[in-house]
């Protein structure tokens, strides 16, 4: 890994030693849980490359405001999803994340629902006036993170529905919703590109392997408060090898298949760069101690690392390949 990787991995895992800065914005930056924010910014400048790519000569500074506007929505959405998450478990939360601001008392829930509130209202006010797409996009993302979170639907309580309800909101809802819109705003009709089409079929394995690996570590929390996860189920080696399967699948696939079928894009770097992050995969799970929970953390903080290299790989394989 590059050092700007490992520097940003670090900065992830030491996402539980912020627990005594009480600062505003810190306790903000906390509350929505850094590596998703990184991974959903990551996600809509990838989708505004390729459509600029497509529709503007490459040209990244075509549409700034609607870029912006739909950064600030896919912000918001996120931080309800991950916020509305931590006020309904912070009893949970204090045995698996004793970090998080809420478990740690460093936001009140009050305050913290003042925030989720907020969240959810702004991405759906800004989707009223930039079209349909992205008001569907929100609305979808809005709804199934209540669904996922709170009662009575909660489906965070059946490890499948709690995998696909992830899984659908990070490959289908943002790259769709957030492609939809851009070219939208391009004059671009409502056609999939293949590279979208590329991402969805590669972050389905990823947000899959997300979803189920997120729990390895937080087996005795969810055991002690009846959430039936895959790890609680099968334990933590089984999720392991099912989470790398994914993966590899998804990269060798993208390598392979992908490669053979994105006719605009850079085929060397996609190949190359497919490979490399398959090696590396191999290279993070082989140092796992599934005995220690710090290392199981990092290990999944690499998967989001390797998540976010997907939309980095495809998006500048066309911005090359144009």
């Amino acid at each position: 890994m590059s050092r700007a990787g490992e520097a940003l991995l670090g900065a992830l895992v030491r996402e539980g030693s912020l627990a005594g800065r009480s600062a505003p914005p810190m306790v903000l930056w906390r509350f929505a849980r850094p590596h998703t924010i990184v991974g959903t910014t990551l996600s809509v400048l990838a989708l505004y490359a390729i459509a600029t790519t497509e529709f503007a000569g490459g040209a990244l500074d075509a549409k700034p405001l609607d870029l912006f506007w739909t950064l600030l929505a896919a912000w918001c959405v996120n931080v309800f999803i991950v916020g509305i998450n931590q006020l309904e478990d912070v009893e949970i939360d204090r045995v698996n994340k004793p970090f998080l601001p809420v478990a740690a008392g460093d936001l009140t829930p009050a305050a913290g629902w003042r925030i989720v509130v907020a969240c959810a209202v702004v991405p759906l006010v800004l989707a009223v006036t930039q079209g349909v797409a992205e008001l569907v996009a929100v609305a979808l993302g809005l709804a199934i993170g209540t669904a996922y979170s709170v009662p009575p639907l909660r489906l965070k309580r059946f490890p499948a529905l709690a995998s696909l309800s992830i899984t659908f909101v990070r490959a289908a809802v943002v790259n769709v919703g957030v492609w939809l819109h851009f070219s939208d705003a391009f004059g671009g009709g409502s056609a999939i590109h293949p590279a979208v089409s590329a991402l969805i079929a590669v972050t389905v394995p990823f947000s899959f392997a997300i979803a189920i690996l997120k729990d390895v570590p937080d087996v005795e929390g969810d055991r002690r408060y009846a959430i039936a996860t895959f790890s609680v189920r099968l334990g933590a080696r089984p999720v392991l090898a099912i989470g790398l399967a994914a993966l590899t699948l998804g990269e060798l696939g993208m390598a392979t298949v992908g490669a053979a079928l994105l006719d605009g894009a850079n085929t060397v770097l996609l190949v190359a760069a497919q490979l490399a992050a398959t090696a590396a995969l191999w290279a993070f799970a082989t140092s796992v101690d599934l005995a220690d929970r710090a290392s199981i953390t990092r290990f999944y903080l690499r998967v989001w690392m390797l998540f976010f290299a997907e939309y980095a790989i495809v998006a500048a394989a066309y911005l090359l390949g144009s």
